[in-house]
């Protein structure tokens, strides 16, 4: 048998996969397709304090390696969200983690402030680099100042753990993932999509409404790693890894770089069963090359020497 639980900060996992926000919905949507037991945890679509409607269509466009979407954070807001979402999620045995976004730093005190006081919710993902609203052009998916104090606020109103989820679309994200740490984020999701555009240049027009949106599938994998290992060395909170994830390979990669978990979105659509045999997939893969626990590749990277 071989061990796949690990730990984020305070939450133990009883394995080291979790779905990726807005891929999942909020969860049981995708019931028929995945048990819930099959996850480490399931983390929520974004959840904002008043509704959104969302971007215009054309808001999703398939690519060579993946996608473009441009949803912009479509959700029915936090009342619907404690009404009709919450109570389905009590009889579940593993961790939810609900992530929470807004457009200023009181809308992301609001939600947390509004949801702190529920059980079901084990921890918030603050979703501080959605592309996909004003144009990526938000600061507090930038700026690491703005960062730190909107984690420093929502440090304020919640006891529950906070893991800040960042953007590939900066210069050093290394700066980012101390910015949070230091404004008492309890983790790291990194990343959430790349910002890219599509077009047709036989009728002149843009794929997307919004013209650009986020990239996300296998293709980004390199750069996403990259981005997982720079927070790992930048910081002494945990690290989950988001982007290109597939195989149990792919999650091997992102344990070996020092994250303590990661999470899979663009592969759910292409293949909505694949979370349900993920982690045995996992255990497969170290079952044949030796292992029996998963917390011996965490970090492996750094345990090899350089080659000459």
């Amino acid at each position: 048998m071989v061990s796949l639980t690990t730990h984020v900060g305070s939450l133990e996992l009883a394995n080291p996969i979790l779905s990726a926000s807005g891929t999942f919905g909020h969860g049981l949507e995708m019931k028929h397709f995945v048990a819930p037991d099959c996850l480490g945890a399931w983390v929520s679509k974004t959840v904002t304090v008043v509704p959104r409607e969302g971007n215009p269509a054309p808001r999703i466009r398939e690519t060579e390696a993946g996608f473009l979407n441009s949803i912009g954070l479509e959700n029915r807001g936090v009342a619907a969200y404690i009404a009709e979402v919450l109570p389905s999620l009590r009889s579940l045995k593993v961790p939810i983690i609900t992530n929470i976004g807004g457009e200023s730093l009181e809308a992301f005190v609001e939600a947390a402030e509004l949801l702190s006081g529920f059980a079901e919710i084990a921890a918030f993902e603050v979703n501080l680099s959605c592309p996909n609203v004003d144009g990526g052009k938000l600061p507090f998916a930038t700026d690491p100042h703005v960062a730190e104090s909107i984690m420093a606020s929502v440090r304020k109103v919640t006891d529950k753990p906070l893991f800040a989820k960042l953007s590939p679309n900066v210069s050093r994200i290394s700066d980012m993932a101390k910015a949070v740490e230091a404004g008492g984020a309890h983790g790291i999701t990194a990343v959430n999509t790349l910002l890219g555009m599509q077009v047709d240049w036989r009728s002149g027009r843009f794929g997307l409404a919004t013209r650009m949106g986020g990239y996300s599938g296998t293709a980004i994998k390199p750069v996403a790693l990259r981005c997982a290992y720079e927070c790992v060395q930048a910081v002494e909170i945990p690290v989950i890894g988001c982007g290109g994830i597939s195989t149990a390979s792919d999650v091997l990669e992102f344990l070996a770089v020092g994250c303590s978990a990661i999470q899979v979105g663009t592969a759910s659509f292409s293949d909505p069963g694949l979370l349900s045999h993920l982690a045995q997939d996992v255990a497969n893969l170290l079952a044949e090359n030796g292992v029996d626990q998963v917390q011996d590749i965490i970090g492996r990277v750094n345990q090899v020497p350089a080659r000459a």
